[in-house]
């Protein structure tokens, strides 16, 4: 265990409510929620939510109803509160306000007149010139009575921070260690919206120091960030988190985790029917190493979680690797668990039937249909085995389940008198006949659960199909 990690800690989660909770995102709340229980800290959900157009408090609540289906149980947020109150972005106005007054007097911000248009302009001119593109500096320098000539013509200002020239903004990153950045190749940048709101920069900044955060976790896309927010922070006084920046989630081929990979949010899979263990299981091995290498009951990963071990390389996922750990999850459920999870009124003598044969809801489907339904028409390796089978050894099933119905064993032993056949040449033509597939659980089983007239009718479907077979 990291010295880090025997302190007890703050973590926290931000996220936007502008969509549904994105796996990579919850793989990064999983993660700081397990630091945060390792070391006997505090889970922070906050909600930034300063965007207000694409804000919608249908996402906030679904975000913290998939949190809690996850088990991302928080210490402090906007439905429960905490010493940090107000945890929505929207309600902490007032804060960032005085804040920003704060940078004012110290000399730290300037407004900024420049439009959208002059400002890709220049970095168009910056890029032809082989340069990065960044703010110019266009209005730092602007005297009194320019910044009011710009203002009597109805330009709105943005505010920018000023950042300081010949210095080195250095940290050290959980996960990629010691950092280091020359304020000279960071442009000055927004932290106040012409609209008055926050930006990104600024507020999760200020927010994550004032709410007593010390460990920041998130996707290594933020890490060019972090001395944009520390030069803030410090020009405020204000206490620096330690931050640590992971390796994001990427589909099997590489490629950022979208749409095209099938699902991504955490709500699609539980809509699925995929279980929590199982999502979290497949993230806790993702990116991470562990002394656990199997399946981890969620209650014991706080145990197994080293920040340390956390990787800077894309961690790949793929969905065949979250079935796998969804099969791990249903094997080590109780009959009445299934049976919740399968929905339905479905009895523990089914549960027990399929258990080994389904990873998702959907997979019980079929076998409700054997057990009482339609069964779809027999494929061409099913109607082969009918076939081959004849007639008249349905006619002599349909007699031997007459004489034993539910008692398999009586059953398979006078159709076995009767027939001749015995092993595969027996059972094969059974289960087809009766279930319309040529694997799945044991078939005894079945039986018991079939209603008599479902077999007899099926058993006289088989042989009908196969004097049809004869005539053609």
């Amino acid at each position: 265990m990291s010295a880090t990690a025997a302190v007890p800690i703050t973590t926290r989660f931000a996220p936007s409510p502008t969509g549904s909770l994105h796996l990579g995102n919850a793989r990064t709340a999983f993660f700081s929620h397990l630091w945060a229980r390792k070391s006997g800290g505090r889970f922070i959900l906050r909600i930034e939510d300063t965007d207000v157009e694409r804000s919608q408090r249908r996402f906030r609540d679904e975000l913290m109803a998939d949190m809690r289906w996850l088990g991302l149980e928080w210490d402090e947020g906007p439905d429960i509160g905490g010493p940090s109150a107000p945890y929505s972005q929207a309600e902490r106005g007032d804060f960032y306000q005085s804040s920003f007054a704060q940078l004012e007097a110290g000399g730290h911000v300037y407004p900024c007149y420049c439009t959208a248009e002059e400002l890709e302009l220049s970095r168009k001119l910056q890029r032809m010139s082989g340069k990065p593109p960044r703010y110019a500096g266009t209005c730092r320098y602007l005297t009194a009575v320019q910044r009011a000539d710009r203002e009597a013509r109805g330009l709105k200002a943005t505010l920018r921070f000023a950042v300081p020239e010949n210095q080195v903004i250095e940290f050290t990153d959980a996960v990629h260690g010691p950092q280091r950045f020359a304020s000279g190749d960071i442009g000055d940048f927004i932290v106040r919206r012409e609209d008055g709101s926050a930006s990104f920069f600024f507020c999760n900044a200020v927010d994550d120091s004032a709410m007593g955060v010390t460990q920041v976790l998130r996707g290594d896309d933020h890490l060019t960030n972090t001395p944009r927010q520390l030069m803030v922070l410090d020009a405020l006084g204000l206490r620096r988190p330690g931050y640590g920046h992971v390796g994001l989630l990427v589909g099997a081929d590489g490629a950022p985790l979208s749409k095209r990979h099938g699902s991504t949010s955490a709500h699609e899979f539980r809509e699925r029917g995929f279980l929590s263990a199982a999502i979290l299981n497949h993230l806790f091995h993702l990116g991470h190493s562990s002394e656990f290498d199997g399946w981890v009951a969620p209650p014991e990963m706080p145990a197994g979680f080293h920040p340390e071990h956390l990787g800077r390389a894309p961690a790949r996922f793929d969905e065949s690797q979250l079935l796998h750990w969804q099969k791990e999850t249903v094997e080590r459920m109780s009959a009445p668990e299934i049976g919740a999870w399968l929905g339905a009124e479905t009895s523990t003598a089914f549960v027990e039937l399929v258990r080994h044969n389904i990873v998702l809801p959907a997979d019980a489907a079929p076998w409700r249909a054997v057990v009482q339904g339609e069964l779809p028409p027999f494929g061409d390796e099913e109607q082969r085995v009918i076939a081959a089978a004849g007639a008249g050894f349905f006619e002599a099933a349909a007699e031997a389940y007459s004489a034993s119905e539910t008692d398999f064993k009586r059953l398979t032993k006078i159709l076995k008198e009767r027939t001749g056949r015995k092993g595969a040449e027996l059972f094969m033509p059974l289960r087809v006949a009766l279930t319309g597939l040529v694997h799945g659980p044991e078939l005894g089983p079945f039986l018991n659960l079939m209603p008599p007239e479902t077999v007899r009718r099926r058993l006289e479907a088989a042989r009908d199909s196969c004097s049809k077979s004869i005539i053609h």
